[in-house]
This record gives C-alpha cells, structure tokens and sequence, in this order.
C-alpha cells in the first residue's frame, strides 16, 4: 500500500510538470480579475456610459443602471466559475457572446502601469518619479514631476 501511494505520487507529480500550467494561469488570472468586478465595478460605468451614449439620456439612469448590475453581476459569477475550475479544461473564455473575456473599463478611461519604481527605474539617480502619497485620494504630488 505504502509504495502504491508513493508511486502514484509520483506519476501525478510528473504528470502535473509535464503538462504545463500556462492555461491554468490564464484561466485562473482572467478568473480573479473578472471575481473582483464588485470593487472595480468597470462593467458598471461601462454600460452606463454606453447607455448615455447610444440609449437617450432618461434610459442612462434606469436602463443602464439595471443593465450595469445585471453584467456586474454576470462577470463576477464568471470570475468565480473560472478560479474554481481553473485545473480542469477547457482553458478558453466562457460566455464571449456575452462579455468580453478579459474585464473592461470606461472609453474615457485607460488604466496604465504604476509609475513605480519596480516599473521605471532611473539608471542615474536610482529612482524613478511616482505619487509621493499614493494611498491619500486626490493626491497629485510627485517626485520629480517639475510642477
């Protein structure tokens, strides 16, 4: 008995190194992004917008709320579905005709990387410029920002 489970350890060891996990990864990432749309709520100010731009502005706040919730929603349970099926095929985006695969944002915003110094090192000097107090809303002091 003892060797059985150490060799079926072991097959499953190699089997799980031998496939790869590069599909699990994504899967997993477009999972997680997707379960956290509730904080985020891009969905939501998404298909508000969309709604004040091609609905007429009395549907903006009833319809595109409405619809904003349902999608919110929608990709929250999707998020979820994805993390809890993550080892398991298939690997590719579920309900496209729905929504789009990975998560979305407003057209009058585009989320960019952190001017951290991770990101934007500064050979010279041996940091690069960022929010001096990035957690305080509303801050708009800078390293480095001439202003």
């Amino acid at each position: 008995m003892r060797n059985s489970l150490l060799l079926l350890s072991a097959v499953l060891s190699v089997a799980a190194l031998g496939t790869g996990c590069a599909n699990v990864e994504r899967k997993f990432g477009r999972g997680m992004a997707n379960a956290h749309e509730l904080i985020r709520a891009g969905e939501f100010r998404r298909t508000m917008e969309q709604s004040a731009l091609f609905d007429t502005p009395d549907q903006t706040y009833t319809v595109g709320f409405i619809r904003g919730i349902n999608r919110t929603f929608a990709r929250t349970g999707i998020g979820i579905y994805e993390i809890l099926t993550a080892p398991f095929p298939p690997y590719g985006p579920v309900a496209t005709r729905y929504l789009a695969p990975e998560p979305v944002y407003p057209d009058n915003y585009k989320p960019d990387v952190m001017a951290d110094s991770l990101f934007e090192t500064d050979t010279h000097i041996g940091f690069s410029g960022g929010p001096i107090a990035p957690g305080v809303p509303g801050n708009r002091f800078s390293v480095l920002s001439g202003q």
